[in-house]
């Protein structure tokens, strides 16, 4: 049954994946009154349900280092506090260099981590293959590794966040399309949808794929463009095939078994294709499948169930934008993900629900408003797939 429309809120949030979900449940748990969220189709039937699930706390800049050890620290007890069971497994990122410079920075990175309490570490190639007995990279020059991180099931997650806001009052509106913002006098007033109109003095841009969109709504320009990334898992095999998240920069790939069994896997493409589509390709099979057996033999022969595609939504620094416009009071944003928006989703939604409730957060994010990008103050994460 629908939920009963209203036509005042005093939060709207465009977005129901992880970010919208979990931006509407730390709102209400803040105590924030009459939040509703827009999602066009269904929760987690964007980006969020599209995702790898990865997450990590191995990163190259101090924000996201931050950003990643405190999602961490709030899903492993996720489950906990929401009540549901989020699927969460952390078997560890093992992350493999190819060349001397790539092992450099993940040198440093690991010394920057180790400074803000992640106990990530340099490993040998017999410490790799003790971590990933069926590994195969004879061809790498260095490794690093952290035990915490991992993966959680974004359905689970996401829908759990949902259940846990909805039981505080939140109201969800699915099948709901934001199709204007209203701003008078540089002041947010409410948005239209496909339903009606709603007032509200806060509106939150959580539209993953689509943020620059709905920012263009209320005249704000975000320099972000949406890259379809592919993926594909495999019919389940014996657990311990791959123990932990493969992950290479220069190799330019990710690998994890899921608990049942499966191998997913995907790779950054080439040409940085905006596909809304969400279209598939026989190349990235082929590519991902020659990959996959290279690095871990026992799988050849093994049968890809299915493939996929889904969108990261790309800042021109790989590091997400999470405040309030300048330009337009009232209008907050947080998108620009770089496809890490679950793995993060924990913490930004937190992070930007203290920001409108209270106007100051527990960990500083002034570094991630949008102005960056014009001033040209880029804090570039080196540390991306």
């Amino acid at each position: 049954m629908p939920e009963e429309w209203k036509n005042t809120a005093n939060v709207v949030v465009i977005g129901a994946g992880i970010q919208g979900c979990s931006i509407a449940y730390n709102l209400a748990k803040l105590g924030m009154k009459d939040v509703v969220v827009l999602e066009k189709d269904t929760p987690t039937a964007g980006s969020t349900g599209r995702c790898a699930a990865g997450i990590r706390a191995q990163w190259g800049t101090k924000m996201n280092c931050q950003l990643g050890l405190a999602s961490l620290e709030i899903l492993e007890n996720l489950h906990e506090e929401l009540g549901m069971d989020i699927g969460l497994h952390q078997g560890g990122y093992l992350m493999v260099a190819y060349k001397e410079s790539e092992f450099e920075q993940l040198k440093k990175n690991v010394a920057l981590q180790n400074s803000l309490g992640i106990t990530s570490r340099v490993v040998s190639k017999e410490e790799a293959y003790e971590i990933c007995p069926t590994l195969s990279a004879e061809d790498a020059v260095g490794f690093t590794y952290h035990h915490r991180d991992g993966h959680a099931d974004p359905f689970l997650t996401t829908i759990a966040y949902h259940k846990a806001a909805s039981e505080r009052g939140v109201r969800f509106y699915k099948f709901t399309e934001c199709t204007g913002i209203k701003v008078k006098d540089g002041e947010v007033k409410g948005v239209v949808t496909t339903r009606g109109e709603i007032d509200a003095p806060v509106v939150v841009d959580a539209a993953g794929p689509y943020s620059q969109h709905i920012a263009a709504m209320a005249g704000i320009k975000l320099p972000f463009y949406s890259e379809r990334h592919e993926i594909l898992v495999t019919e389940p095999v014996e657990f311990g095939v791959c123990p932990c998240m493969l992950m290479s920069f220069s190799g330019n790939y990710y690998i994890q078994q899921r608990p049942i069994g499966s191998i997913i896997a995907g790779c950054s493409p080439e040409g940085h294709p905006e596909d809304y589509s969400l279209g598939n390709t026989w190349n990235f099979l082929e590519h991902m499948s020659r990959v996959i057996v290279k690095l871990l033999p026992k799988l050849g022969g093994v049968r890809v169930v299915r493939q996929w595609s889904g969108m990261y939504n790309m800042s021109p620094d790989k590091q997400p934008v999470i405040g309030e416009s300048k330009e337009v009071k009232g209008f907050y944003i947080s998108a620009g993900f770089s496809g890490h928006g679950f793995m993060f989703g924990p913490i930004s939604g937190k992070l930007l629900a203290e920001l409108i409730v209270t106007g100051t957060t527990s960990i500083p994010i002034d570094v991630l408003n949008y102005d960056r990008f014009e001033k040209g103050e880029l804090i570039e994460e080196p540390a991306v797939v």
